[in-house]
């Protein structure tokens, strides 16, 4: 019966060293920074996704209705596939950051889980936290840009789309449809002189009808939805690796301090002992 009773006071410690470790791994997760990664990777996967792809049935839709010409159109494809070789360099170095920014998320909140232990964060640590609230700074300031020019494609679509919703509408009837076109040329994607440079009436309905427009036009959305949630993970992570740096500054305080009281009192009592042992030799 002792044996018993002996095993199972075994079996309840090591379910409760199980527990208590779980819990102490949890409490070690930098909760905010994999909200702001799982965030950040999933704004710049559609940005890069979609904006990739809608691109492509942009590059389709001008060369088949709005510039027949190959000479006329070439700068813009040059662009396009530019700025698409930009894409996969966006999506690889967010890729990398972001998972730098985690494993800092992991080490400081490690420093500060810990802070009355044997565990001291360098000036190192403090440097590279603080490069780290400079550089996403200025990754916010720039994406705040790409969400802008994310939006022009929007925009032009969105004309396009309720021009054609225009043309369906009753009031169309008391006007020619033939009078209602969309010239590109005046938002300068194309050359004035592009031949035909614009689409009007049953035309136009043709080209909104199309499966290229209906895609590239959602897919735009979706990049612009995708480039403003990278934003918010960017700001999300300056917020947090100012905090952040603000706890390492706070420990590294708290070191020192703790430093200089442990030297104050080894040297009271040094003081203590040697006069007690003067004490002791007058005696």
């Amino acid at each position: 019966m002792e044996t018993q009773s002996e095993e199972n006071q075994e079996q309840r410690q090591d379910k409760r060293g199980c527990f208590e470790c779980c819990i102490k791994c949890l409490g070690g997760v930098p909760y905010a920074s994999l909200v702001a990664t799982i965030l950040c990777f999933s704004g710049v996967a559609l940005f890069c996704g979609c904006g990739h792809v809608a691109l492509t049935g942009t590059v389709t839709i001008l060369e088949t209705h709005f510039s027949k010409v190959t000479s006329d159109h070439a700068m813009l494809t040059d662009v396009i596939q530019l700025m698409q070789y930009v894409i996969y360099g966006i999506a690889s170095f967010f890729f990398l950051y972001g998972i730098i920014l985690l494993a800092e998320g992991f080490y400081t909140t490690s420093a500060v889980k810990e802070l009355h232990s044997e565990f001291k964060t360098t000036i190192c640590g403090r440097c590279i936290s603080g490069m780290f609230v400079f550089l996403t700074y200025i990754l916010g300031v720039a994406w705040l840009g790409v969400f802008g020019f994310s939006a022009v494609p929007v925009f032009l679509f969105y004309n396009m789309w309720s021009t054609c919703a225009a043309m369906k509408s009753p009031m169309a009837n008391l006007t020619n449809i033939d009078s209602i076109c969309v010239d590109v040329r005046q938002y300068g994607i194309i050359p004035w002189n592009a031949t035909p440079g614009k689409a009007c009436g049953s035309t136009l309905g043709d080209i909104c009808n199309t499966s290229e427009f209906y895609l590239s036009y959602h897919l735009y959305i979706v990049a612009c939805a995708g480039a403003g949630a990278t934003v918010i993970a960017l700001i999300h992570f300056l917020m947090i690796l100012s905090a952040n740096w603000a706890y390492l500054k706070d420990a590294s305080q708290m070191h020192a301090y703790q430093d200089i009281k442990m030297k104050e009192e080894r040297e009271l009592q040094d003081i203590t002992s040697r006069s007690k042992e003067c004490l002791n030799s007058y005696t």
